[in-house]
């Protein structure tokens, strides 16, 4: 509940910024289309769902920087990363899931630009165009930081008000299934596989094929992190 709190207020805010606002600040400067205002709840200006996207998207950006970042016990039965508060908090996984969030907006954005041609809708434009498929590098950039802001405060909020339960034992809320390591992967790649079916689907097929080469890098990416210093248990 903190998370989610914390990422939507932050994403509310820059989204509000950069195109109710039209600072640009961080996302550069694009502009909402209001033409589901009767379908589905608008809060001063920007589409709820919009912001609320960020929870799910930063915290399975951060998962699978942890993943990558920390040491995972796999057999047949089972694949789980070893819980270590001290990682999951530093700084090189707060990174490296900036950049997993960037890069979901890389193959995202060009995509849900094109909303009128799918069932999306046309919900924003950039006034002033972009330079990667009608998107704004600045666009880009904003994800990083907003994932970066999401996640630094969170932590910080939360060794401010939980740091007692944290030091007692497994943290409060926390849910325990088997394959848990896998998820993150699962759902952060099938977000992206939707995507690029929807660019091959409505036609795009430059997007399409840039989207594949970026999945295959990340894929490869994962897997070689996985692999080195010896960071997977397989038992």
């Amino acid at each position: 509940m903190l998370f989610t709190a914390v990422a939507y207020l932050v994403a509310f805010f820059c989204e509000w910024s950069s195109a109710v606002a039209g600072t640009g600040l961080p996302f550069g400067l694009y502009r909402y289309i209001d033409v589901t205002r009767d379908r589905e709840l608008w809060i001063a200006g920007v589409p709820f769902m919009d912001s609320l996207s960020f929870t799910f998207l930063s915290y399975v950006s951060w998962e699978l920087a942890v993943l990558c970042l920390g040491r995972v016990n796999i057999s047949v039965r089972d694949a789980q990363v070893e819980r270590d508060e001290g990682r999951r908090n530093s700084i090189s996984v707060t990174l490296l899931g900036s950049l997993f969030m960037m890069y979901l907006d890389i193959v995202i954005d060009p995509v849900a630009l094109r909303g009128e041609r799918w069932f999306l809708g046309r919900m924003y434009y950039y006034p002033d165009g972009g330079a990667y498929f009608g998107v704004t590098i600045t666009n880009f950039v904003g994800w990083f930081v907003v994932f970066f802001v999401i996640l630094r405060l969170y932590i910080f909020l939360e060794h401010r008000f939980f740091s007692q339960e944290r030091s007692v034992g497994e943290a409060k809320g926390v849910i325990n299934h088997r394959f848990k390591a896998l998820g993150p992967v699962a759902l952060y790649f099938g977000v992206l596989g939707f995507n690029l079916f929807l660019a091959f689907w409505i036609g795009e097929q430059v997007i399409g094929w840039v989207g594949v080469f970026i999945v295959v890098a990340l894929a490869v990416l994962i897997v070689v992190a996985l692999s080195r210093d010896r960071r997977v248990s397989i038992t």
